[in-house]
Parts: C-alpha cells; sequence; structure tokens
C-alpha cells in the first residue's frame, strides 16, 4: 500500500458554492484499488439586512411587508465543509467505482450526514446521489448553500440508474425530492421514473429531463382512496459565448411535480380535495445567469423564480390563502482563487416571497466565504 499527494480536480460545492477548483488530493493505492480523499473547510459569514434567513436561504422566513419585525442579524458557521473519498478498482473489464461524502448540514446545521454513497460499474449505479432529474448546466455559482430556485431539482436521493453514452434512466425514492400526497394516508406504491440526456456541441452543453410519478392515497378509517400520476420536464442549457463569458438558464414544469422543482414554494406534489380525489400541484420556473472571469476569479450574476398554482387547492378549502405561491431570488458575487486549494468569496443577494391572496415580502442578504480545500 502506498499513500501519496497528488493534484485532482474535483466540484467543491455544485449547488451551494459551484465553483469547480484544483485541490491537493490524497491518493491511496491498495493492490488494483486508488482510493482519493478530498474535501475542504468553508466558514460563511453572513448578515441578514432585513429578517433573520437561517443558516442557507429560507424564503418562508421572509417578513411580509408591513408586519413588524427585527432586522440586522449576523451569523458565522461552518456547516457546509465536506469529507469524502472516492475508489476505482478494475473489475470484469470495466471499472467499479465507489463514493462515500458528508458534510455537516444535518438538521440543518450541526450534524453530519450522509450526502453520497454509491457504487457504480459498467453502466450501473447504485446508492445515493445526485437525482436523475435535475442537473447543474443551469446553475450559477452561488455562495449560498441554497442558491437559485426554480431548476430541475439538485439534490440526492437513494436510485438504480443505468447510463449508456449521454442518455440515462433511474428508478428513484418517491417520498424524498418529489414529496407525496398531502394527507396522512398518503402512500407510495411505485418508485419515480426519471429520464435524461445530456450533450454538447461546441461550446453549447444542454440536457432535458423528465420523472414519472404514481401518486396516491388510501384512508382506511375513511373508506377512501384514489391515485393518480404527476410527472415534469426540465431543460438546462450552458454556453462559453466569448473568452471568460459564459451563459446559463434553466426551465422546470410539471404537474405533480413536488418539490422536483427545485425550491418550491409548496413541497407537496398533490392534496386529496373535498370528494376524496387526489388533485396534482402544477409548478413551473427557471434560472438564468451570466458569469464572466475578472482577475484571479468570477463575476457572476444570476436569477431564479420558482411558482405553484394553489388556485383550486385554496377554493377547495385544502390550502390557506396565505400559502406562498412564488418564490425568487437574485445573487451578484465574486469568487477567486488567490492560490490552489484556496477560494474567498462575497456576495448580495436579494429575495422575495408571494402568497396566494397577494401578500409579499422581501429581503436581503450579504455572504462572504473562506474556504481550504485538500
Amino acid at each position: 500500500m502506498s499513500l501519496k499527494k497528488s493534484t485532482s480536480t474535483f466540484t467543491a460545492s455544485a449547488l451551494a458554492l459551484a465553483v469547480s477548483g484544483t485541490a491537493q488530493a490524497y491518493n491511496i493505492e491498495a493492490g488494483d484499488t486508488t482510493a482519493n480523499i478530498y474535501g475542504y473547510a468553508k466558514l460563511d459569514m453572513i448578515y441578514d439586512v432585513d429578517d433573520k434567513l437561517g443558516n442557507a436561504i429560507d424564503r418562508n422566513a421572509i417578513r411580509l411587508d408591513g408586519e413588524p419585525g427585527s432586522s440586522g442579524h449576523s451569523d458565522l458557521h461552518a456547516f457546509e465543509s465536506r469529507l469524502g473519498f472516492t475508489t476505482a478498482t478494475p473489475a470484469g473489464g470495466s471499472e467499479l467505482k465507489t463514493m462515500v461524502e458528508g458534510d455537516f448540514w444535518g438538521n440543518s446545521g450541526g450534524t453530519f450526514r450522509l450526502r453520497h454513497a454509491y457504487g457504480e460499474w459498467n453502466g450501473i449505479l447504485a446508492g445515493q446521489t445526485w437525482t436523475n432529474f435535475g442537473g447543474f448546466l443551469g446553475t450559477n455559482p452561488t455562495i449560498d448553500f441554497a442558491g437559485q430556485p426554480g431548476q430541475g431539482h439538485v439534490d440526492r436521493q437513494a436510485q438504480l440508474r443505468y447510463t449508456a453514452e449521454g442518455f440515462s434512466m433511474a428508478l428513484e425514492d418517491p417520498e424524498n425530492l418529489g414529496g407525496s400526497v398531502d394527507s396522512n394516508a398518503s402512500k407510495s406504491r411505485l418508485p419515480d421514473l426519471t429520464l435524461r440526456y445530456q450533450g454538447s456541441v461546441g461550446d453549447f452543453n444542454y440536457a432535458a429531463s423528465g420523472v414519472l410519478r404514481y401518486l396516491e392515497f388510501d384512508d382506511v378509517d375513511a373508506a377512501q382512496k384514489d391515485s393518480t400520476t404527476g410527472w415534469g420536464l426540465a431543460l438546462e442549457a450552458s454556453s462559453k459565448v466569448a473568452e471568460g463569458v459564459t451563459l446559463r438558464g434553466s426551465f422546470v414544469h410539471g404537474d405533480g411535480i413536488g418539490a422536483y422543482q427545485y425550491l418550491a414554494p409548496v413541497g407537496s406534489p398533490a392534496y386529496v380535495d373535498s370528494n376524496g380525489s387526489v388533485e396534482t400541484i402544477k409548478g413551473t420556473g427557471g434560472t438564468a445567469g451570466v458569469t464572466v472571469a475578472a482577475g484571479p476569479g468570477n463575476v457572476s450574476l444570476g436569477y431564479g423564480i420558482a411558482t405553484v398554482d394553489l388556485d383550486d387547492a385554496v377554493a377547495d378549502d385544502a390550502m390557506d390563502a396565505t400559502a406562498n405561491e412564488k418564490f425568487e431570488g437574485v445573487f451578484l458575487n465574486y469568487i477567486w482563487s488567490p492560490i490552489r486549494s484556496i477560494n474567498y468569496g462575497v456576495e448580495a443577494g436579494y429575495h422575495s416571497r408571494k402568497q396566494v391572496d397577494g401578500d409579499k415580502g422581501s429581503a436581503v442578504r450579504i455572504q462572504g466565504m473562506v474556504q481550504y480545500s485538500f
């Protein structure tokens, strides 16, 4: 067995930071297996000009216009700090890869949690990793851990996936990202089916994804049950349009899509109406952004919007008119690396929410970061 320090490139944080950088990682060689140990320590320094929005931006916490409340809140934390390892082993004419990674974002911060744990061989992936529905082509770099609302969900869940060149299909956990019917008697009979194709033409990268869901509730006590299908589509793209300039964008829409729309105002994909029928909730969102190289780093400006149609649910008294129907966010940041393995960043964000009844509110967050990677 040998232990050596080598240079490797990895994504520092595909969602919260979305900055790829070259870091020093440690390789362990044992027989035919090569293991790579990597990670980083990150300090987030937050100042909420208006409401206290949490360790990552929680738009539900934005105070509505006219409501009383305190302003000006500072917070520092290191919960995004991360540790992981990967392995690669020749097996049966192919390569067996594994990955296990965690951070300290459990319970909204402070508890170590599992991010990735999967193996992949001959195109078959099994375990927990990024959902096959969402992707990062339309994701602008942000320092805030939550990032832009309104794209295909960029998070992780248990799945069985097969990939052949640019096409992939997966069976995924039906009660995690997408959520279940808003009922105490909801059930999940079938896993979610996701499909994705990703390709490129020169400097233009694109992807299209779809999800098909079976939504059901079965109330034995009330002798009521019903089911329906939910679906969602997502498009995303990025393009280098000039030297040091990259444009990104995404669009997502679905009926019964739930939280497969990232940071949707309502995560439930459906509700039970007064007649005992399952009614799906439509959701639509999108993102747009630009990154421009500047000095030792990049300036990024990004926008995201996530909406849900709750009019029928409110009319049927299944939801209250104070439910949120729209989230928006604008991010402007500068992230730079003075030397390899070190990232600094500053960011300003403007965030808002709107309820079904028309009440709305907004808040401003200023954030900085220091990240040391290995």
